[in-house]
């Protein structure tokens, strides 16, 4: 196991070196300069090669990377063009938002959906079988952010019920029964697609435990059949089940940028799009980095899994 997770981590490092040059150069490759962006359509030529050489973005593209290179394996991201503040405090602040966006989208989506799929598979063609269906077609095919917008306008504009914007009210001291209220909307929205692949996933894992001779004699030894379908089959399907929420949970965080757009959501995916938009390089090469190393972790944390829930797997 240890011969495995150096092995692992190696990769892990090779995975986010990989990200930060492609980060770096296709960052750079898009049109707009920062310095005329930051200085307007009226700074001189003059103004904006003074602020090129005060970024050092009139240094090399070679030289950029190693020196940002550099003080980024020391834990400095640099400080953020527009914000003037340094980029790792301003990510870690967002990423918590985002976390706790994706923790609501993790309660409305993955117990439901393994409840849903379980129960469609006990009862095949039955009501629970039919809702299921519903849910993983209607999951799969509606984007995150057409259904945020229709939850604003219905539950927001139209009935009043929720927040549409925002994670606190802006008038008052920020409270946890106001961070739920705001919470739910884009929470729903971005698990929507989560909440659809995972009952889809289940059902199909149970349905095929179910047909497997180890059920029959569950069932020959007089055990009920919630028994059987929880200490028997659903347990046996749990290996696909956890690799289709590792894969979900890097979706939740590649899917909050749309949903943060929509909602107004005080996360790393409104701070990235605005850092595109202004051509902030130091933000949006440490937001880049910070994501793709929450996504290979859980993914490393995925594989370790298997081996707590199958005890045949084993890592060399």
């Amino acid at each position: 196991m240890s011969r495995y997770l150096v092995h692992r981590l190696a990769w892990v490092g090779l995975v986010l070196w990989g990200v930060s040059v492609v980060t770096f150069i296709l960052i750079r490759m898009t049109p707009g300069d920062p310095a005329e962006i930051l200085l307007g359509p009226l700074a001189t030529a003059q103004d904006v090669s003074r602020l090129r050489s005060e970024l050092g973005l009139d240094r090399p593209l070679a030289v950029q990377y190693v020196l940002w290179l550099g003080h980024m394996l020391h834990g400095d991201l640099g400080r953020s063009i527009t914000l003037h503040r340094p980029v790792l405090d301003e990510v870690l602040r967002r990423f918590v938002a985002t976390l706790v966006l994706s923790a609501g989208a993790v309660v409305l989506a993955f117990g439901p959906g393994i409840a849903l799929g379980i129960g469609a598979a006990r009862r095949p063609a039955g009501f629970a079988d039919r809702t299921a269906l519903l849910i993983a077609v209607g999951g799969v095919s509606v984007p995150s952010f057409w259904l945020g917008m229709l939850l604003i306008i219905l539950f927001s504009l139209r009935l009043g019920w929720l927040p549409g914007a925002g994670m606190y009210s802006p008038s008052g001291q920020p409270t946890v029964p106001d961070l739920l209220r705001h919470l739910i909307l884009p929470a729903a929205a971005l698990g929507a697609l989560p909440l659809a692949v995972i009952t889809r996933v289940t059902r199909t894992g149970m349905a095929d435990a179910m047909r497997e001779h180890y059920i029959r004699t569950a069932r020959s030894k007089g055990l009920d059949e919630r028994t059987v379908a929880l200490r028997h089959a659903f347990r046996n399907t749990m290996v696909g089940i956890v690799t289709v929420v590792g894969l979900e949970m890097g979706f939740l965080l590649a899917g909050a940028v749309y949903v943060e757009t929509v909602f107004s959501w005080p996360g790393v995916g409104s701070m990235l799009v605005n850092a595109i938009l202004t051509r902030d390089f130091p933000v949006i090469q440490g937001t880049v980095l910070l994501v793709a190393l929450a996504y290979v972790l859980i993914n490393l944390l995925t594989d370790l899994l298997y081996a707590y829930l199958d005890p045949r797997i084993r890592f060399e």
